[in-house]
């Protein structure tokens, strides 16, 4: 459906809604638009509703929904969706003209490149679900081993509810101002991604509303085929409302450290021994960054008389890789941390004398990146365009990656804007059976080219060096995979899903026939 013919479909819907409904009122800022008594619902058109929606975080789309849903329950968005399909009728004839208009659920609205938008269509803003569930957003169960979690809740009250009650969920992204749902519709990972798995490998049970308007609860063991397929599935079986997520002890406080690095091998070898240590005296959180002199040099960590020193280091080496580690502990597991530190100390191959140390509490390190993020709306970069790249890179072959990416593309650019993120997980912590892809290898490599496009910088130079890596990758035989993705031909999707796309499209026929959730991602368009 283009966007026009959406957008007419919607105002023929809306002057359809007039007409069988007394219910109407209008706001200065535009119209609030009641459904008929047997759908109750409202949809909002004001120029402010519509504008929110239409973009995203990553500032490079602009797609305009024809009207928004703010819903006070999952049952009216079930409504929506069996309305969408044909469900509703008027004196026994269908008043829904073919074809229907899509619909996409929409978190905090962190997508890329309009991932969670629905042109012409009904976006669903799941942030009100959760505002109407409170305070019942997230239940903790009584004994503590999980939380029943509103889906437009933000991993950040989640965990504020859950440290209250000692526990906590044990993997995270780095960044908390996501929601839950928007999460477990990609993976979720982060430095706890190792020990753990990503996020959708610790939830237990889940309630998803599918493209046919139907209400279902799913588990590993009840409707297992929507459990599986919505977990990684892109918004595109159905809308998660509820998550069952598991929960584990909540440490006090963390020994966080950033360890240099001037020599690529010892940091690769250092990194991959440690997560390969999943007992008591290995590190909880591992993910790596690249310093590299044609950058934003970013010293804020260190103390304040090692602050030279370290960009000096940088400048000298051209790039200095940065293993960042934490070990979380509280009264009872106080005896080990000084066991941890000291075996890190004694065993890394890092820079000598460039081993940095924080004690800092455990809120404050998981919401680590909302320092940042202040830091940087303050300098007016927060909102600007963001052509992030997110690749996996086999383990086998990072270092032709390296050789190749690193040294052959990004130190050669006059200047790199943002974060590069280089670290390994284990693919044992995930499941196989779930929707998300990974490289078919023990180990291997989360890269994330986190660029902003500020100032004078054109996001398009930055979209370029992308296709320039992912071409570079696809030359030398590099079986990447990337994550966060926007394809726009089938035949990326499919070879992107490889083994998975007959049942991703066996689930899709399954669960969401008439192809109407999540059209922003571009997979069945």
């Amino acid at each position: 459906m283009t966007t026009n013919l959406g957008l007419s479909i919607i105002i023929t819907l809306i002057t359809l809604f007039i007409s069988l409904t007394p219910t109407l009122t209008k706001s200065e800022e535009g119209i609030d638009v009641f459904l008929p008594i047997t759908l109750n619902l409202t949809v909002l058109t004001d120029p402010f509703s519509i504008s929110a929606a239409s973009h995203d975080f990553g500032n490079i789309t602009d797609e305009s929904p024809g009207a928004v849903l703010c819903p006070s329950s999952p049952t009216e968005v079930a409504r929506l969706l069996g309305f969408a399909n044909g469900g509703f009728s008027y004196n026994g004839v269908s008043t829904i003209p073919e074809p229907t208009f899509k619909v996409a659920a929409r978190g905090q609205g962190h997508s890329l490149r309009g991932q969670a938008s629905a042109p012409g269509g009904i976006v669903v803003n799941m942030t009100c679900l959760a505002m109407a569930a409170k305070p019942a957003a997230v239940v903790v169960s009584a004994d503590g081993t999980y939380a029943d979690v509103a889906a437009g809740t933000m991993w950040v009250d989640v965990l504020k509810a859950a440290v209250e009650r000692g526990v906590s969920p044990v993997t995270w992204t780095d960044y908390l101002y996501l929601s839950v749902g928007g999460t477990l519709s990609n993976a979720g990972i982060g430095g706890q991604t190792f020990r753990h798995g990503p996020q959708i490998s610790n939830v237990h049970e889940l309630d998803v509303i599918t493209g046919k308007g139907k209400m279902m609860t799913c588990s590993p063991k009840l409707n297992p085929e929507l459990f599986y397929g919505v977990l990684g599935g892109l918004g595109q079986f159905g809308i998660i409302t509820r998550a069952r997520i598991a929960l584990g002890h909540a440490p006090t406080r963390v020994k966080w450290s950033r360890i240099l690095y001037s020599d690529f091998s010892a940091f690769k070898r250092d990194q991959e021994r440690l997560i390969s240590m999943t007992n008591d005296l290995g590190v909880d959180f591992l993910e790596g960054q690249l310093m590299m002199s044609n950058g934003i040099v970013d010293t804020s960590f260190f103390p304040l008389s090692d602050q030279t020193r370290v960009a000096s280091l940088v400048n000298d080496h051209r790039i200095i890789y940065v293993l960042e580690v934490a070990k979380y502990y509280d009264s009872t597991t106080l005896p080990i941390i000084g066991q941890v530190m000291d075996m890190l100390s004694r065993t890394l191959g890092f820079a000598p004398g460039f081993m940095f140390i924080q004690d800092v509490p455990y809120f404050d390190f998981l919401n680590r990146v909302r320092n940042e993020e202040e830091k940087l709306r303050s300098l007016g970069l927060w909102e600007v365009p963001h052509p992030w790249l997110n690749i996996f890179v086999p383990e086998s072959r990072i270092q032709d990656f390296h050789d190749g990416v690193i040294n052959g593309l990004l130190l050669n650019q006059t200047a790199t804007a943002g974060v590069t993120l280089f670290y390994p997980t284990n693919r044992n912590k995930w499941n196989d059976r779930m929707s998300t892809m990974s490289p078919d290898e023990d180990v291997f490599y989360v890269i994330g080219l986190l660029q902003s496009a500020g100032g004078s910088q054109n996001w398009q130079e930055l979209e370029n060096l992308n296709d320039k890596i992912i071409q570079f990758c696809e030359n030398s035989g590099i079986k990447i995979k990337e994550y966060l993705m926007h394809y726009i031909r089938k035949e990326d999707w499919v070879k992107h899903f490889g083994p998975k796309w007959d049942d991703f499209l066996r689930r899709k026929i399954m669960f969401d026939p008439k192809r109407l959730l999540s059209p922003g991602q571009d997979i069945f368009n």
